[in-house]
């Protein structure tokens, strides 16, 4: 028997994609809201007219662990589009590179210290507390949630270099918070997720990126998904509230009047777009509350088209040395094979971005060029062709000290309203891991329902 119940998804970001198309390939009757004229969300492509490219919002990297993620894009097709290379690069001041290698000796080298100066006795050290890092990630202290992930590596003894090196700005790439003040169990969990997947898959999570832009990657299939199945996308739909009627959802009010029916909906927006939702809902200020302690982190995404290259030895590379933000320099000529016709195109992160998401742009891309003269020679003598500034100022949720457990699971207490999103709970941080995962895990729930009857369509009540 078809399942006559109209499954609408709220948000047509990762996780609203992903819902929507699993649920579409479940043989459901499925409407995505979209309050855009583009899906993607947080996670897409930009064009920049005068140059006739294509660069993105924000490069992204992907862990081998991202088994969600990885559902959804061979779901999409374009599975083929992530690549991961045999280690990244470290870049030191004055130009000095350090691959950090993910299997064997390389590997134990990254673990127990990559610092070109590490000595005997520094890696000694390092060695000891990795050991007790791992550990305490698989069996975590009862303070952990109340320490700082600076006061975590203190206390374990982590030396500088090490930390330098590796953990600080591991710890940062992951929360995408500065380490004094991020939240220690967050990264613990994340690296007991890592350590748990290693195990079951036998080897080493590590990163790799697309070789495309995130259009093609992310929103492209879906599309042709949607046309497979017959999903209905509405664009420029400001969803203001999900109507419940005696336990059970019976549609979604948008903000010019209009009520979409639904038997069932995702409700996959960011916690800094979650008011007013749920209004309906009997724990709606629980929700709410943590939607609003959890805030916001900003990212600062610069893409620059230089009139010659920097030099680079990997297609992604750390800059080691910075104070208390991440800065990451992508190679889009080794990642995506492009012409270098209008330049030489680099992407650079920032992480933690609290002083520079507020800059002129003009600012961020002197700054910018600044940082890479200090780490590439080639760059000293290098012309800025075009720059392009994306700020992000609530590009994932905080997950400083004291929002653990805020983050909520799918499941509400009406069984055909479930929540989506990075920020709500799952095995990971703020990554489109999370985002896939709990996806996943939504419309599972949704999947479990009893089956409507014909006859009961429409009343709220099953079989």
């Amino acid at each position: 028997m078809n399942d006559p119940r109209r499954y609408v998804v709220i948000g047509g970001g990762l996780a609203g994609l992903a819902s929507a198309v699993w649920l579409a390939e479940a043989g459901k009757q499925v409407t995505l809201l979209e309050r855009r004229g583009r899906l993607g969300g947080r996670t897409h492509a930009l064009e920049v007219a005068t140059l006739h490219d294509i660069p993105d919002n924000g490069q992204h990297v992907i862990a081998s662990g991202y088994e969600h993620l990885f559902r959804y894009l061979t779901s999409v097709g374009t599975r083929k589009f992530v690549e991961f290379p045999h280690g990244g690069v470290l870049r030191w001041p004055g130009g000095r590179a350090t691959t950090m290698g993910t299997k064997g000796f390389q590997a134990l080298r990254s673990l127990l210290g990559a610092h070109p100066d590490a000595g005997p006795m520094d890696r000694a050290r390092a060695a000891v507390a990795t050991v007790r890092l791992g550990w305490q990630c698989l069996n975590q202290p009862g303070d952990l949630a109340d320490l700082t992930t600076d006061q975590w590596f203190r206390r374990l003894g982590m030396p500088a270099t090490a930390r330098v090196a590796l953990w600080d700005w591991l710890a940062l790439g992951i929360a995408a918070e500065p380490v004094r003040q991020e939240s220690a169990k967050v990264f613990a969990d994340v690296l007991a997720t890592g350590i748990r997947l290693g195990i079951k898959h036998r080897r080493p999570v590590s990163i790799g990126y697309p070789t495309t832009d995130l259009d093609t990657l992310f929103v492209t299939g879906a599309h042709q998904v949607f046309e497979k199945y017959g999903v209905e996308v509405k664009y420029r739909a400001v969803a203001r509230h999900i109507d419940i009627r005696d336990g059970a959802v019976t549609g979604v009010t948008l903000a010019d009047g209009e009520t979409v029916p639904a038997d069932a909906v995702v409700c996959a927006v960011p916690n800094s777009y979650l008011g007013g939702l749920l209004d309906e809902l009997p724990e709606h200020d629980e929700i709410y509350a943590a939607a609003d302690k959890l805030g916001y982190t900003p990212i600062v995404s610069t893409n620059l088209y230089l009139d010659r290259p920097l030099g680079t030895e990997g297609t992604m590379e750390a800059l080691i040395g910075g104070a208390e933000v991440i800065d990451q320099v992508f190679d889009r000529q080794r990642m995506h094979g492009r012409s270098t016709e209008h330049g030489w195109l680099y992407c650079l992160t920032t992480s933690g971005a609290y002083e520079q998401i507020h800059k002129p742009h003009d600012v961020v891309v002197d700054e910018q060029m600044a940082l890479l003269r200090r780490y590439y020679p080639a760059a000293r003598a290098a012309k800025v062709l075009h720059a392009q500034v994306v700020p992000m100022p609530r590009a994932t949720f905080s997950q400083v000290v004291g929002t653990d457990g805020l983050r909520p699971g799918q499941g509400t207490s009406v069984p055909t309203l479930v929540l989506a999103g990075d920020w709500t709970r799952t095995d990971w941080s703020a990554t489109m891991e999370s985002a896939a995962q709990s996806a996943a895990r939504a419309v599972e729930l949704l999947l479990a329902l009893p089956e409507y009857s014909h006859q009961a369509r429409g009343n709220g009540s099953r079989k």
